[in-house]
């Protein structure tokens, strides 16, 4: 059974393969509309999720297919103790697929290893949210053209960002690919993506800790927010929440043709003022999400043997 609990799960040219579907989607809408008619995904949200969970519900519904589920987890019952295994389990009788996102690293894998349906790891804790980097990479690939030979700025919490460790697994993949760690030292990237993933393969990156200095040389700026949720005290998250906030200012020191992508939600870290301006592709990305999570279904359904 084919799951997705990594970005690590798709070769490159299963990738490959992905993202041009979802581009078919975004181009040809209407080929889709009955494509997973009488097929049900369940969405099981053990945390807060906006984009995400509503992007994976209009992605089924945009197939003609329905969607049950729950959107946190004092609604399920995991407030009477029961498992992520036995959750699984009972949802494999009711549904087709399923995403689930957990607050804890792992719970997606264990998900995968006792489900006889497909899971997709929607996020678990600070660790993977391989969805997000399928939307990342469809977002570079039909704005910049392509994945390979860019440099890669990503800002703000590089710490506990899972979207951030999910796309430099993803990334590293692709040829002359040169990323730019932008972040306060308390959020630095964590040592075993610097050691075992970066440098292990031998990937040129550099930190720095102004985004001033980096923001000339990029091709694509990753925008994180610092995640309130992530850390054990308040005194902490106040000191590090405005350590980076993207404005007009700044943002006439990058190229003309630089993309600012952002997984969202936003707080202050991006300035509405550039909202507005061509480069700002964050909301465009969001739209992404969709056509990807479309894909994505589709492919695993059908690898299932649930689809024609």
């Amino acid at each position: 059974m084919q799951h997705l609990i990594s970005p690590l799960d798709f070769s490159v040219e299963k990738l490959d393969e992905l993202l041009d579907l979802a581009n078919d989607i975004e181009q040809n809408p209407e080929k889709y509309v009955h494509a997973c008619e009488g097929k049900k995904l369940a969405t099981c949200f053990y945390e807060p999720s906006t984009r995400t969970r509503l992007s994976f519900e209009a992605a089924m519904l945009n197939l003609g297919g329905s969607v049950l589920g729950f959107s946190d987890a004092a609604s399920s019952s995991a407030t009477k103790g029961e498992s992520v295994s036995d959750t699984i389990r009972v949802i494999s009788c009711y549904a087709d697929i399923c995403a689930i996102r957990h607050p804890k690293e792992g719970a997606a894998l264990v998900a995968s290893s006792k489900s006889l349906i497909p899971v997709i790891n929607a996020g678990d804790g600070g660790h993977q949210h391989p969805t997000q980097t399928l939307t990342d990479l469809l977002t570079i690939r039909s704005l910049k053209g392509r994945l390979d030979s860019l440099t890669i700025g990503l800002c703000g919490d590089l710490k506990f960002g899972r979207t951030v460790h999910s796309l430099i697994h993803a990334l590293i993949r692709y040829q002359n690919v040169k990323f730019v760690l932008i972040s306060p030292e308390e959020l630095r990237v964590p040592d075993y993506i610097r050691n075992d993933v970066l440098l292990e393969n031998n990937i040129e990156f550099r930190e720095m800790v102004r985004l001033e200095d980096a923001i000339p040389s990029l091709d694509i700026l990753y925008m994180t927010r610092v995640q309130k949720e992530r850390f054990f005290n308040e005194e902490d998250y106040v000191r590090m929440k405005d350590f980076y906030i993207l404005n007009a200012k700044k943002l006439k020191l990058a190229k003309e043709d630089m993309l600012i992508l952002h997984p969202l939600p936003r707080v202050n870290e991006i300035s509405i003022e550039i909202d507005d301006d061509p480069r700002a592709v964050y909301f465009k990305q969001a739209q992404y999400g969709v056509y990807v999570r479309m894909a994505l279904i589709l492919t695993l359904l059908k690898e299932a043997g649930k689809l024609c």
